[in-house]
């Protein structure tokens, strides 16, 4: 399924956060895929180039990367900058998918470290990126908007110590919805996906230390033949993206399994 190509983007300009690994690093390709100019940004420089070197491999020239902090409002400024200086000026879409975090039960949880930096890493990010992103949104006269949530903004994973996480990812799925509403009369449909536990390298460490965690996740869903992978999240953010989501906005689609519907 990943590397089926298309043109369901053809002619859009992507700005995508994350693409170092993970669910980034596949929304970058499968919109690569899809005909979009991706322009990418992670901290990591290694990551970055080893996304950038997969796409290059499939040959998708119209692919760059950028090297960013998105903690830091000028760093995030910067890089949009960057992004405008690319090609025409402008974006068509931001794909928010950078997040980072740390899990750990209340008791054992320490204010700075972990509870404020996930809050920054799963919440800031997103609301920094969607305010140097939205006069040029404006400008172009819309655009799509394209947050993560997660499915643990609406549901508690028991044996899993996600506090900081659920009330991040709960606050970016609140920010959609708001955004959505100040994106109206601009035509800028704003939008969120909801994953369920979907393998990548950070959520198979975290299933190292804990083996049980994969079976609850999996007795949680209505399809537990797997859990999630990237290409499932990323097919869903092609949709927002493209102009068949047209009429689209303040919606939260859950990529999950069912685990929420039940």
């Amino acid at each position: 399924m990943s590397t089926m190509n298309g043109q369901r983007l053809a002619g859009k300009t992507a700005l995508i956060t994350g693409i170092g690994n993970g669910i980034g690093q596949a929304c970058a390709l499968l919109f690569a895929r899809q005909g979009a100019r991706v322009l990418g940004c992670d901290w990591d420089p290694e990551a970055a180039a080893e996304t950038l070197a997969l796409a290059q491999a499939e040959g998708h020239e119209s692919f760059a990367v950028h090297c960013c902090d998105l903690t830091q409002p000028q760093a995030v400024e910067e890089w949009v900058k960057w992004a405008c200086a690319q090609g025409d000026g402008g974006f068509d879409c931001l794909v928010n998918a950078a997040a980072f975090g740390a899990f750990a039960w209340i008791e054992e949880m320490d204010y700075e470290s972990q509870w404020r930096r996930t809050l920054t890493g799963e919440l800031d990010i997103v609301f920094l990126a969607c305010k140097a992103a939205w006069p040029v949104l404006k400008t172009r006269g819309g655009g799509s908007v394209i947050n993560f949530a997660s499915a643990n903004a609406r549901m508690a994973l028991e044996g899993s110590p996600a506090l900081a996480h659920c009330a991040g990812k709960g606050g970016v799925l609140a920010m959609t919805r708001q955004l959505a509403m100040e994106g109206g009369p601009h035509r800028i449909r704003v939008n969120s996906l909801s994953p369920g536990l979907i393998e990548t390298a950070a959520t198979r460490a975290h299933m190292a230390r804990d083996p049980g965690l994969r079976q609850t996740a999996l007795g949680r869903q209505f399809l537990r033949q797997r859990l999630g992978q990237p290409d499932d999240v990323a097919w869903a953010a092609v949709y927002l993206a493209s102009d068949e989501a047209a009429w689209v906005t303040g919606a939260d689609l859950a990529i999950d399994a069912g685990a929420t519907a039940g």
